[in-house]
């Protein structure tokens, strides 16, 4: 049978979570290495043309399938994300679990540092759906501010608070119909192709 995104288990998803990060480092890595060859390449061609050596053709191999790899990395981290992809390793509890008015969903906030000292902290709202087997959605996913809350404006419709007094320009605070939106800052499950099916309305900043 197979199984749910959101009810991987939270070793499965710490695997998958470290399997991106390596994945995206290799990437850099690729990416680095194919713009050195694509340098020597440019040298090698203004050499054959001036000189009339022989063609670099090899080199140009290597090149355009580094050129391959780097795209086919970035269009998988691009349009194949999901929230599983979240670094679960030291993941903080944070708000909640805040109860909807007939108990039919609990919200509950989770922190993720990044980057060490001088990184910050994403904040990620899963809902547990209390009437379907605890099946469990995230909702939402942002940069975390200081002024953090959330709170149910009705059966449906939970009201996430997340500002910096000081940066108007830095609210990430919105409302959301459980079961039809979710909210992503930098839209990456909105242009997710596994993802379409888990929502109506993505939001993004």
């Amino acid at each position: 049978m197979k199984k749910s995104i959101s009810k991987l288990s939270l070793f499965e998803m710490i695997i998958i979570g470290r399997g991106i990060i390596i994945l995206i480092f290799f990437g850099l890595l690729i990416s680095f290495i194919t713009v050195i060859l694509f340098m020597i390449l440019c040298a090698y061609i203004i050499i054959f043309i001036i000189k009339k050596k022989h063609f670099p053709k090899k080199l140009m191999v290597a090149t355009l399938s580094g050129v391959v790899l780097t795209s086919s990395i970035y269009m998988y981290e691009m349009y194949f994300f999901t929230f599983s992809d979240i670094d679960r390793e030291f993941i903080q509890k944070g708000f909640g679990p805040v109860t909807s008015p007939t108990e039919k969903y609990a919200a509950t906030a989770y922190y993720e540092p990044y980057g060490g000292a001088a990184g910050g902290v994403n904040v990620w709202v899963e809902i547990t759906y209390k009437i379907e087997k605890n099946k469990v959605q995230t909702v939402y996913y942002s940069d975390a501010r200081s002024n953090f809350s959330m709170e149910w404006l009705d059966e449906d419709t939970l009201y996430i608070l997340n500002d910096e007094p000081k940066f108007p320009n830095s609210n990430r605070s919105i409302k959301l119909e459980i079961g039809k939106e979710i909210y992503h800052e930098n839209g990456l499950a909105c242009k997710s192709l596994l993802m379409k099916d888990e929502y109506e309305t993505c939001y993004q900043n």
